[in-house]
């Protein structure tokens, strides 16, 4: 048994036997076959700002809120309360009232919660 693992760590099969292609196919299998949430090793990008201003059209302003602004209002939380909350953080932020008229969370391709956008009339 210790000179056949000796042999597979030091990859000691000739190229084409069935010992060389069971440890090619083990390797694939490892790299493909694992979920990529066991890693968790991607990177997140640093926001420079919790709130950002973002482009919008018709009069409306459309505004990027990081997941930790609302991480005291549960994600199953009334629309309602979420409202409130972003209409607080948007006086303090900018400054002046902002009536918010819609809060929608923003998920990534692994359904992980990155932010929120909302819309807001002054």
């Amino acid at each position: 048994m210790g000179n056949v693992v000796k042999r597979v760590l030091l990859w000691d099969y000739p190229r084409a036997s069935w010992q060389y292609d069971l440890i090619v196919a083990v390797i694939l299998l490892f790299i493909f076959g694992i979920p990529r949430a066991w890693f968790h090793d991607q990177p997140r990008i640093p926001q420079s700002h919790e709130v950002a201003l973002l482009p919008s059209a018709n009069g409306a302003s459309v505004f990027w809120l990081e997941p930790e602004l609302l991480a005291d209002v549960a994600e199953n939380a009334p629309d309602r309360a979420r409202v409130a909350r972003v209409a607080g953080i948007l006086k303090v932020k900018t400054g002046r009232e902002q009536k918010v008229t819609r809060v929608d969370p923003v998920y990534n391709s692994d359904h992980e919660l990155t932010g929120y956008m909302a819309v807001a009339k002054p």
